[in-house]
């Protein structure tokens, strides 16, 4: 059920007209619990979507009690008569919902661009709709009204002792630091106060979602929400809270991998002995973020000088002739020199599994991402029209 299978909360996804297939393109989730805890943690892109500029704005007191989301246009670049849409949209739930337009976030996502009177018109008009369809079993219908290039609904749940977590996420492209391409929201029973939510949301979301760099590209729209209405009475250990919340995270991040425009390949990059976490990130990222190498594992080639070449642009501590990589199971590389043969490694599964080891250190960390297809570039060439 999504971000319905905690208790107290409700979901609709309707369709507004905004998509030209007629699908469900206007979602809302509203907390219907005793308390109305919210976070958010946004794209770090300077250029920011209207909404995102209204959602930084509402959680700063961190109150909500419902996020109006819809596809099929991101309102980014549209002036103040954009920001004016997102204004009117939190107004029209709050009034409908008998609550402060000051507790209501909005997410948009889709063409930059795209926001103009008949915009709006859907927007308001499918926001009506969905907040007069609201139930607990909306939570399927709202994970499928989020979706843009998206193939498949994301959603996940996670059940502890007497609560639960539940979470839907869209992106399939532009997926990279800085969040991606998507929006996620994030529900869960337990009685949290305010400070610990957003703590445990920057921590899961640091370790799950700011590690999925599936082409390098940052997003203007990106926002998570989490909304912790307490329904459950129960107060969880807060390290185990946030154990759960990474572990949901995590699980929305590989849906998204998989998700990926084109991909061909989901690609785990694991580095190890490094002399920081901070060093490891870098040194995964620089390899996520080469084409090279991507085109290479999209050709199933085993092309590890692309591995080194890689890495070799970061400032991360190792000695570039004392580093080992590794390529599903076979040590290609050992000590900066050829070490099996390419012939032994088995690129043709959709999973592929890179280690590369700095041994200077304990600290690792691992980045998602995937190759670089034809099919990507030919999505991302007719994405507009």
């Amino acid at each position: 059920m999504s971000v319905t299978a905690p208790a107290g909360f409700e979901a609709a996804g309707v369709a507004a007209g905004l998509k030209s297939t007629g699908k469900p393109d206007v979602a809302v989730v509203v907390n219907r619990g005793p308390r109305k805890v919210g976070a958010a943690v946004f794209t770090s892109n300077r250029a920011k979507a209207n909404p995102i500029i209204w959602s930084q704005q509402a959680v700063a007191d961190r109150v909500v009690e419902a996020v109006v989301l819809n596809s099929g246009g991101a309102n980014c670049f549209t002036g103040t008569f954009g920001f004016q849409t997102t204004h009117q949209t939190a107004e029209r739930a709050a009034e409908l919902l008998d609550i402060s337009a000051g507790d209501v976030l909005v997410c948009s996502t889709g063409l930059i661009g795209t926001g103009d009177e008949v915009f709006r018109e859907r927007v308001l008009a499918g926001t009506t709709q969905a907040i007069a369809e609201l139930s607990a079993d909306g939570g399927e219908a709202a994970a499928q009204a989020i979706m843009t290039t998206d193939t498949v609904a994301k959603t996940a749940v996670v059940s502890r002792d007497g609560w639960t977590i539940g979470g839907m996420a869209k992106g399939a492209g532009m997926l990279a630091p800085g969040l991606a391409t998507m929006l996620v929201v994030i529900t869960t029973d337990a009685v949290l106060e305010p400070l610990e939510a957003d703590a445990a949301l920057r921590q899961a979301t640091g370790q799950t979602f700011d590690r999925l760099d599936s082409d390098g590209c940052m997003s203007t729209n990106d926002q998570v929400t989490l909304l912790a209405n307490g329904a459950s009475d129960v107060v969880p250990d807060i390290q185990d809270f946030a154990a759960a919340l990474t572990e949901l995270c995590q699980d929305l991040s590989v849906k998204l991998q998989g998700d990926a425009e084109g991909a061909s390949h989901d690609i785990t990059i694991e580095v190890r002995s490094a002399a920081s976490e901070s060093e490891a990130v870098e040194v995964g990222r620089s390899v996520a973020r080469n084409n090279l190498f991507k085109a290479a594992v999209f050709g199933n080639d085993p092309n590890w000088g692309r591995v080194l070449a890689a890495i070799g642009t970061t400032t991360a501590q190792f000695d570039p002739y004392d580093v080992d990589v590794w390529m599903n199971g076979v040590r290609v590389c050992s000590g900066g020199a050829p070490d099996r043969p390419r012939e032994e490694v088995d690129l043709t599964p959709r999973a592929t599994h890179v280690v590369i080891d700095l041994k200077v250190g304990e600290a690792t960390a691992t980045i998602l991402t995937n190759d670089l297809t034809h099919d990507y570039v030919h999505e991302n060439s007719a994405y507009a029209s």
